[in-house]
């Protein structure tokens, strides 16, 4: 088995698509028919409402994963939209674990355990997506260094680019100190305005400050984007 691409989306800023860009991509994977892991550790557990996973205090879930209370084959569950779907969900009690993890030996190192070559062996999928939360700590840390690749996405929005050098900074301490692999390989343009100049602007201050990593294809604003989780659903299934 080949080993599967590990992902990271991230971004510390709050509201820019990072769980919707994680749930759609997985689903639009799956629906090729790649094996897709989505593991939640935004203690919001929105990626685990997207993909259908059971998520009340107390399932199996990354916390449990992160504390080594848990294997990720036995937090992994079966996404209810595709057969090649899967999610490791996170409840409210992730919410406590940035604390938790504080005194724990080789705290920024504990995904990364959970997902040795033998445990991905097991889980035998195509490729992980780690949803963060929208802040640079321990669970975003950990989601670092367990990862290879990092997507960010941005929104054609005013203050689209202010906290983006803070958070490569952190990038590159992580690849310093911990995760040499570590490399961002793409920058995913959301919520673009076709309408507005501001969007067309931020697109172009973006793809000149970072170039290839910028992908093509931009994700506009969409008003069936913003209903799909309503319906406990992805957009790839909404519409």
């Amino acid at each position: 088995m080949t080993n599967p691409r590990l992902i990271t989306i991230a971004n510390q800023k709050g509201g820019v698509g990072k769980t919707t860009s994680a749930a759609n991509l997985a689903a639009a994977l799956a629906t090729e028919g790649k094996k897709v892991l989505v593991i939640d550790l935004d203690p919001q557990g929105n990626a685990s409402t997207a993909m259908g996973a059971e998520h009340n205090s107390g399932t199996d879930s990354s916390y449990e994963v992160l504390l080594g209370d848990c294997t990720a084959e036995k937090a992994m569950q079966p996404s209810s939209h595709n057969e090649n779907l899967f999610c490791i969900p996170a409840t409210i009690d992730l919410a406590g674990a940035e604390i938790e993890l504080v005194s724990m030996v080789a705290r920024e190192g504990r995904l990364k355990t959970a997902l040795s070559d033998e445990a991905l062996e097991v889980l035998d999928v195509d490729f992980v997506l780690i949803d963060c939360p929208p802040s640079l700590g321990l669970l975003t840390i950990n989601a670092f260094v367990a990862a290879d690749e990092v997507l960010i996405p941005i929104q054609c929005e005013y203050y689209a680019l202010e906290g983006l050098s803070q958070l490569l900074r952190n990038i590159e301490m992580i690849q310093k100190h911990l995760n040499p692999k570590l490399q961002v390989s793409t920058i995913l343009l959301t919520m673009f305005d076709a309408r507005t100049r501001l969007s067309e602007e931020v697109a172009g201050e973006v793809r000149s400050q970072f170039g290839e990593v910028v992908l093509r294809n931009v994700i506009p604003r969409s008003v069936k984007v913003s209903e799909a989780p309503g319906y406990g659903q992805t957009v790839i299934d909404y519409d």
